[in-house]
């Protein structure tokens, strides 16, 4: 069944009582079930497992992975297989709406564990006690909930603004549930091959796995005198090295630099190539050049002329040159230059983004409401409860970050207008193109609160974290609700499922947030010293870091060198970005994305461009071969593929850390 939407025309000259008058005679579907005990409970528990997922690919990356098809597969799959074999009716379309609208707000939760919550603990070597972590990011988010409903009237009532992720997940949900449901039976099977494959590659590869399988359930230590349990190297390129050291082989080297120490080493790392076909090749090939241009040609030159080197630690150890210290020395400053450059300037090149949010109301509008003719006053979130719940929890987040980082209670308060703001700019641009400016719009906060303390990294990194949280949760709630409005679902179910999925993701990826990156040592200790890793790179919280550490310290003892190329990062962005403008986005590099490769692992970045070129060679050969089997594959299934590979690794890589701790 075709979707029913209004025409350009219509929406251009009917008044928003019209409209809504429209929706609910043609489109509402108030008799049919919604947020059910069943779709919460699945919406819940899909959303504790994605977000876990989205946690590790988003500390690995510093990118957020949306599971908002991921999970209407899955539900629609797991209550079709459960009515085949009889044990459940089939799920209708609105409890599937209602379940990945749960699943995408735990998804999206999770950004500040690794962005801005991280960078705090960086740089202020202050782990954050569970609860208060639990507290602060559930206000916040909960926070963009009630930001959000006062402007679903305008932004999707009203004005009829696109949303076209939550258009294309309509599209997706009406066709499983009119007459096409093979094809969602299909990527629901492609999905869970994938998955498994994924998944036992990454226990091939993980030492818990091994461990568990060879010396607890095999028992090989005992009877075949392992001492240490066989593990396929991820990194393909240790069997090359174990065999060059035993028998004086040739180690690449640029310029007397170890290529390990520079980090370029080659890996089949699962997760990365689902990653890398879903951001597509242009923005890989991007994080590709960052890569290249600095570890191969930057690097090595400061190397060699003295301005990264190794240093000695505060407890007097030598800590030797490795890739986190090349990024942390030098590279992160023209890497954190480039992205923050290049999203500022893509986020003024947009001006409608801003304008629009001053468009009046016309006349017939103000009319409707004064005469409080609003039909849909029993289906909507009733705006009381935002008008109250705004300033009661705008307050409470103020006075949480001031009792919990040390943020000074009028700066927090100062920074409340600001996030505001920003907020609505944020989902002004989801509406239009699928695109939210966190990063862009949290480091004017940065820079703007920075300004009024420079002392107290707390005081630019806490209100832009918030700033990022309540603005991504806003964004994204009305990207759901998009569809369900499409569909004729009830506005208020949604929302009461966000806030479903806020709490699966607190619950879920709080504890495991500790675990990965946090682990206890033989004492029971836990260190920001095991936060960023070669295993997790954490580029997003080191990029938050950077600003906050540019914030207070200003340019002093910077290297001559980094702020050269500080200067060309600043300059180059610009040009890029508005080539980009100029082309209508057919110019493929992105600065943002070159700057991401500069922090990003070498390895993981070029994992992530070979698993681009993979799909977009596939889909390149398959495209104009609809109806066929490849085709049904790699272009119809491609994000399936994707999905398959980053859950079945991460999900994997997860139960390893798990196994760590408890073996």
């Amino acid at each position: 069944m075709a979707i029913q939407q209004l025409t350009d025309e219509q929406i251009r000259t009917w008044t928003r009582a019209q409209k809504d008058e429209w929706w609910f005679k043609n489109v509402y579907r108030g008799d049919m079930a919604q947020l059910t005990l069943r779709s919460g409970l699945t919406g819940f528990l899909l959303g504790a497992v994605l977000s876990a997922t989205g946690l590790y690919i988003g500390a690995k990356t510093g990118i957020s992975v949306g599971v908002g098809l991921t999970s209407v597969i899955l539900a629609f799959a797991m209550f079709r297989i459960f009515h085949s074999m009889g044990w459940a009716e089939d799920y209708t379309v609105l409890e599937n709406n209602c379940t990945q609208s749960i699943a995408t707000a735990s998804g999206y939760v999770v950004a500040p564990l690794f962005a801005g919550l991280a960078a705090y603990m960086l740089t202020t070597g202050n782990i954050i006690p569970w609860w208060q972590l639990m507290i602060w990011i559930t206000i916040s988010a909960t926070l963009g909930v009630l930001v959000a409903f006062p402007m679903k009237r305008r932004f999707i009532n009203e004005e009829q603004l696109p949303f076209p992720e939550g258009r294309a997940c309509a599209v997706v949900l009406d066709s499983l549930y009119s007459g096409e449901g093979g094809q969602g039976m299909f990527q629901a099977r492609l999905l869970a091959k994938v998955s498994g494959l994924a998944a036992a590659y990454q226990a091939i590869i993980s030492d818990g796995w091994m461990k568990l399988i060879q010396f607890k359930l095999l028992r090989m230590d005992q009877w075949a005198g392992m001492k240490e349990p066989w593990v396929f190297h991820e990194r393909l390129d240790q069997y090359y090295y174990a065999w060059a050291v035993k028998a004086e082989g040739w180690i690449p080297k640029i310029l007397g630099t170890d290529f390990r120490v520079l980090g370029l080493r080659l890996t089949l790392d699962a997760a990365m190539l689902g990653v890398g076909g879903l951001m597509g090749m242009a923005v890989a090939s991007s994080c590709l050049i960052g890569t290249l241009f600095n570890f191969t040609v930057l690097a090595p030159l400061m190397i060699q002329a003295g301005d990264i080197a190794p240093r000695v630690s505060p407890s007097g150890a030598l800590v030797p040159l490795s890739r986190v210290e090349i990024v942390n020395q030098w590279s992160l400053w023209w890497a954190v230059t480039m992205m923050v450059v290049g999203a500022l300037v893509s986020l003024l090149a947009r001006p409608e983004l801003i304008t629009g949010l001053f468009k009046r109301k016309s006349a017939a509008a103000k009319a409707a409401e004064a005469a409080g003719t609003d039909l849909l006053k029993d289906i909507e979130v009733p705006l009381w409860i935002s008008y109250v719940g705004v300033p009661v929890l705008g307050l409470l987040a103020a006075w949480t970050t001031h009792i919990f980082f040390g943020v000074p209670m009028l700066l927090a308060l100062v920074a409340l207008p600001l996030i505001f703001a920003l907020t609505v700019i944020c989902t002004n641009s989801m509406a239009l193109t699928s695109w939210t400016p966190t990063g862009a719009l949290a480091k004017i906060t940065q820079f703007t609160m920075g300004a009024l303390d420079r002392s107290n990294p707390a005081s630019n990194l806490l209100p832009a974290a918030m700033t990022s949280d309540v603005a991504s949760n806003a964004a994204n709630l009305l990207s759901d609700i998009k569809p369900g409005y499409m569909l004729g679902g009830k506005p208020r179910h949604q929302a009461i499922g966000h806030v479903i999925g806020i709490l699966a993701g607190v619950l879920a990826c709080v504890p495991l947030f500790y675990l990965l990156f946090l682990p206890p040592d033989a004492n029971g200790v836990r260190s920001v010293a095991t936060m960023v890793s070669d295993q997790f790179a954490m580029p997003a919280a080191l990029q938050w870091k950077g600003v906050a550490e540019l914030i207070a310290k200003g340019v002093k003892g910077l290297p001559y060198s980094a702020l050269v190329a500080m200067g060309f990062a600043a300059v180059t962005a610009v040009v890029l970005e508005v080539l980009r403008i100029r082309s209508r986005g057919k110019f493929p590099l992105s600065a943002v994305s070159i700057g991401l490769g500069v922090v990003l692992p070498p390895e993981s970045v070029l994992a992530m461009w070979l698993g681009a070129l993979l799909f977009w060679f596939m889909a390149r050969r398959h495209e104009g071969k609809p109806g066929t089997p490849a085709h049904r594959r790699w272009v119809e299934g491609a994000e399936p593929i994707c999905a398959g590979l980053i859950s079945g690794a991460a999900l994997m890589g997860i139960g390893n850390a798990i196994l760590n701790v408890i073996i």
